[in-house]
C-alpha cells in the first residue's frame, strides 16, 4: 500500500503562501469588475472554491488547485481586458 509522502514544514509554508498569494489576486481582479451583482457572484465562487478544497494535504494534489486557480484568474483578467 502507498502512502502519501509528508511535506516538511517549509514546503507547507511555500505551498500555503501561494495559496494566499492566489486568493488575494483573485479577489483584487475581481474589485475590477464593474457589476456589483458580478463581483458578488465571484466572490462566493471563490470562496467556495478554496473552502471546499481546503481539506487538500497531498502536495501534488494542491499544485494542481493552484494551476486551476491560475488558469481561472488568467480567464477572468482576459474578460476584463476584452470588456474595456
Amino acid at each position: 500500500m502507498r502512502t502519501k509522502p509528508v511535506l516538511s514544514l517549509k514546503d507547507q509554508f511555500i505551498l500555503k503562501q501561494e495559496v494566499k498569494s492566489l486568493y488575494r489576486k483573485i479577489f483584487r481582479t475581481i474589485r475590477q469588475v464593474p457589476d456589483p451583482s458580478h463581483q458578488r457572484e465571484l466572490k462566493q465562487w471563490a470562496r467556495h472554491d478554496f473552502r471546499s478544497n481546503a481539506h487538500h494535504t497531498d502536495e501534488i494534489t494542491i499544485k494542481m488547485y493552484i494551476k486551476y486557480g491560475e488558469r481561472c484568474l488568467k480567464e477572468l483578467e482576459t474578460s476584463l481586458s476584452l470588456s474595456k
